[in-house]
């Protein structure tokens, strides 16, 4: 393996969105035959470095690649990755849940044949079963992707990320292929995930490479030969992963000690309990029960596939769930039959974690958006009352400090922090009892983080009941008043007060503790 030539060397990469350097002068290698693990917390800049060498994103003039050590001109064109024997499977799988296993399998192939307008399927099995057979896996090429198990779909999309990464190289009878895999384990039961590092380990048993990208430090340790740490855009460290503590692995991604930081936090107010939820199930959770105390911010946070991003959108009726009630001041909800129609009569109110596609209408002004929740009052009969809804926009925009406050600018036009003030807004003057959130300062500069936290503790100290579903440990450490962690559908943890930091959720989350706790 010596006498190879690194797999991949990005040398000196930068990219920056605005004023903001997601890249600054990364550098990064891989080895053929190893799988490499690609760590950092959430906007560490893991996320832009692979859509650099995926061709999505182009990097700042200054930074060079090689492949197999060739020179390779950045920035890469569109599909590029695959001349060179990459391959990508990102967190979706892009998989095709109607078509059968043998057309996505082959769809790649197909687009790109100079014959694509006349396809020989008994050649194209052949060529499946055969892409199958090489890694040992069995998967029957008519059924619809839709009905395979999870760990078949990311099975299914790794192969064809491999095949996709020997199609049309002049040497792909050498093999060689490298694939980035972006959190394939996380929606998969831990018995699963075991069938896909067989898959990982048969890819770089041939000589192929994966970049293995991943939260969970405890599958990291089990499948990867060496790490790359990015924070804050920077590598902070690379080496071989036999040699570092799980400890060490958590003080390089986060920059600390887990004794080195220690948050100050109240504790949850002894009120009255205003929400109670029993037994929710359906999707990733398994049973979830915990009550809200009036004017409480409870937090829930989990790995992604944890359960934990599920449960406001299953409260809300979003989500379909199999079973589970709500309580909201003593009336009682059942939630296999929730629908969001329901959960706005029963006084809940949901901000979804994509503003953009499912908590605005983006061609709307930004007034239209923020009174959509309440359009009715402004109508006397058949006529809409605009001069009032537009005066009452300005005042509601006003206290929520939303920048410029301008009622008829397009929604799509403003800041990250001033949409998701705007969403608060519109949800506030509903006043809701039991306020569902989920990422809300996903994507907000530091100042409108403030500000959102400020409103949303307004809101609790006001008595409503708040669910907070994050997966930004330092947006829990700030926010929440107790916290709830979440693996594979269960509740594991519980942290309340001084114990909610950014590094013990961290530690939580990604399995330093295996200690159960209930909900409550």
């Amino acid at each position: 393996m010596s006498a190879s030539p690194p797999a991949v060397v990005a040398s000196h990469i930068s990219k920056a969105f605005g004023g903001v350097r997601a890249l600054d002068d990364v550098s990064f290698t891989v080895v053929p035959g190893e799988v490499h693990g690609l760590l950092g917390e959430n906007g560490s800049g893991k996320s832009t470095l692979v859509k650099v060498l995926a061709g999505y994103h182009d990097p700042e003039p200054g930074g060079s690649l090689q492949v197999r050590g060739v020179d390779v001109k950045l920035p890469l064109k569109p599909g590029q990755f695959r001349a060179l024997g990459m391959g990508f499977v990102h967190q979706d799988l892009a998989l095709v849940p109607s078509l059968t296993v043998l057309e996505n399998l082959r769809v790649s192939a197909i687009a790109s044949s100079k014959q694509w307008w006349h396809i020989s399927w008994e050649s194209e099995r052949r060529q499946a079963r055969a892409s199958l057979a090489k890694f040992d896996v069995e998967l029957d090429l008519d059924v619809k992707v839709a009905t395979l198990r999870p760990v078949d779909r990311a099975r299914l999309a790794i192969v064809r990320a491999v095949e996709d990464a020997s199609h049309g190289r002049d040497d792909a009878h050498l093999g060689g292929e490298i694939v980035f895999l972006d959190e394939p384990t996380a929606f998969l039961p831990g018995r699963e995930t075991h069938e896909l590092f067989a898959l990982i380990r048969e890819i770089t048993g041939r000589g192929g490479t994966v970049v293995f990208i991943s939260h969970d430090l405890d599958e990291v340790r089990e499948i990867t030969d060496r790490v790359t740490v990015l924070r804050d855009g920077k590598v902070k460290g690379t080496g071989s992963t036999s040699a570092m503590t799980h400890e060490e692995l958590i003080e390089m991604i986060i920059g600390h000690t887990l004794a080195a930081l220690e948050a100050r936090h109240s504790e949850a107010t002894a009120a009255p309990i205003g929400v109670s939820i029993e037994a929710l199930a359906g999707g990733s959770l398994s049973h979830a029960s915990f009550d809200i105390h009036q004017g409480e911010v409870l937090g829930v946070t989990g790995l992604l596939g944890s359960g934990s991003e599920e449960i406001p959108y299953r409260l809300f009726g979003a989500l379909k769930s199999s079973s589970g009630r709500v309580v909201i001041q003593g009336r009682s909800y059942d939630l296999s039959t929730m629908t969001p129609h329901r959960a706005l009569q029963a006084g809940m109110a949901l901000l979804p974690g994509d503003r953009q596609n499912d908590g605005s209408v983006g061609s709307l002004t930004v007034g239209e958006n923020v009174t959509l929740q309440v359009l009715a009052r402004y109508f006397k009969g058949l006529r809409l009352r605009l001069a009032r809804m537009l005066h009452d926009s300005k005042t509601l925009l006003g206290l929520f400090d939303v920048r410029p406050n301008d009622p008829a600018m397009k929604y799509q036009q403003l800041s990250g922090g001033n949409q998701q003030k705007v969403l608060l807004a519109k949800w506030f003057q509903t006043n809701p009892q039991f306020l569902l959130l989920h990422e809300p300062t996903r994507g907000v500069d530091v100042g409108a983080r403030r500000q959102i936290f400020a409103l949303i503790h307004d809101a609790a100290g006001k008595g409503a009941c708040i669910l907070c579903a994050t997966s930004d440990y330092e947006e829990a450490a700030a926010l929440c008043d107790r916290l709830l962690v979440l693996r594979r559908g269960k509740v594991i943890q519980e942290l309340r007060g001084d114990a909610i930091t950014k590094e013990r959720v961290f530690e939580q989350s990604t399995g330093g503790s295996t200690s159960e706790s209930s909900g409550g």
